[in-house]
């Protein structure tokens, strides 16, 4: 078969899909600080990340305030309450959880979808989601360039967006997606946290995926007719 012509060198391979296998959703953290010249890396791999009708609709806010880091964890800890009861017969079993490092990481960031995006309309008339998933896109060029830099990162989603937004005068039709912990480890997790306790466990890719409609077997191709190769 055909090696593609723009083909990175191998190594430069590894290395992208070290980081994609290796990138973990970080609780724990030590205590130093973030040097600025990385956080800036960071934030501009995020910003160069893919967006519907190139829309760019992220926002980040870097929470300085000590005294609004320590607002933001008790937002985090009230929905965290809220989850483990409406779990049920898991409750106790996720209060054991440990689901954020707020109070710990050297940076904390809120990602946020900026205001007035319904204006555009490219890409997004059917599906205006796509604003959250060009986001998404965003935070994952942040966490696979973390995880090669050697920094953990963590995505918390437990947290009351309105009560969010009004806490960090945000306007309206602005809408918090993640409050982001950034900092150094002590060492990365083997296998993804929730993996490790048991919560869940990684499906295999073989039941994900079709072919040609909903539920039909996935046959990877064979030939270069069915690649479409002439």
């Amino acid at each position: 078969m055909k090696q593609a012509v723009h083909r990175y060198s191998q190594p430069e391979i590894d290395a992208v899909y070290r980081s994609i296998a290796e990138r973990r959703d970080m609780r724990h953290f030590l205590p130093d600080a973030v040097a600025p010249e990385l956080l800036q890396r960071l934030l501009a791999a995020a910003h160069l990340a893919p967006s519907v009708g190139f829309m760019q609709p992220w926002r980040f806010i870097r929470i300085a305030d000590p005294g609004l880091r320590t607002r933001i964890h008790a937002l985090v800890e009230q929905e965290r309450v809220l989850t483990a009861q409406a779990l049920q017969q898991r409750e106790d079993e996720f209060m054991r959880l440990k689901v954020e490092g707020v109070r710990e990481c050297g940076e904390l960031l809120v990602a946020a979808l900026m205001d007035r995006r319904e204006e555009h309309v490219f890409g997004r008339r059917t599906l205006p989601q796509m604003d959250l998933a060009s986001l998404a896109c965003a935070l994952q060029n942040m966490w696979l360039a973390a995880r090669a830099e050697g920094l953990g990162m963590g995505w918390v989603s437990l947290f009351d967006p309105c009560a969010l937004a009004t806490l960090l005068d945000m306007p309206d039709g602005a809408q918090p997606v993640a409050v982001i912990c950034l900092g150094h480890v002590a060492a990365f997790y083997e296998k993804p946290m929730l993996e490790q306790q048991a919560w869940a466990r990684r499906q295999a890719l073989s039941d994900l995926l079709y072919q040609d409609r909903w539920g039909a077997a996935f046959e990877p191709a064979a030939d270069k007719n069915q690649l479409g190769e002439t």
